[in-house]
């Protein structure tokens, strides 16, 4: 069973990587991946809930710090050394096959995915701490998670199963600390008020 599901997995990295490709995309999606794209949007929801929310605001960046932590932690120092699987851009198997599209394929290992984890997690969080206010948070944030775990299949440093394995984490995690967070102060206030 588990030999079938590397089997499909592998398959499903070469159709991703090598066989549904353009340029267009060999443009875009090395860009969407990259943790510095993203930088303007995450000073715009600190700063969105600090001044909107004041001191809630602050404790929900607080949580989200420390879920995106959590999901990067158990990801990269836990359950990668754990399971010791080989990135397929440094997997001998995929030599001929396989095409990377950015710099350095990262020296660790490839399950889970810290990215999946952590972007995953944010959408996990935000989307349920704002859900009473906007309830189309969560499905963008997902769109937006999945989108940059697809990016990472499509540049050749991460099997679909790690990116499963990391959405499954950090939706695990993003939702255990918006939980938390909501326990503790029940509800935001309505922005501006």
């Amino acid at each position: 069973m588990l030999e079938q599901l590397i089997e499909w997995d592998r398959t499903l990295f070469y159709l991703v990587n090598s066989v549904w490709v353009n340029s267009f995309f060999d443009s875009l999606l090395p860009w969407l991946r990259d943790k510095y794209t993203w930088t303007p949007l995450y000073v715009f929801i600190v700063s969105f809930f600090v001044l909107n929310y004041k001191q809630r605001g602050v404790f929900a960046m607080l949580y989200l710090g420390i879920a995106v932590l959590f999901c990067d932690q158990i990801s990269s120092d836990i359950i990668k050394p754990l399971v010791g699987r080989l990135r397929p851009c440094n997997d001998p198997l995929w030599d001929e096959y396989m095409r990377l599209l950015v710099r350095g394929c990262g020296s660790g290992f490839s399950f889970t995915s810290s990215h999946a984890a952590n972007h995953f997690g944010v959408a996990t969080f935000l989307g349920i701490v704002v859900w009473q206010y906007s309830k189309i948070i969560l499905p963008i944030g997902f769109l937006w998670a999945a989108l940059v775990c697809y990016a990472q299949v499509y540049v050749g440093v991460h099997y679909p199963l790690d990116i499963t394995g990391g959405g499954v984490l950090g939706i695990f995690i993003g939702g255990g600390m918006s939980a938390l967070f909501s326990r503790h102060f029940k509800t935001l206030v309505t922005p501006g008020k």
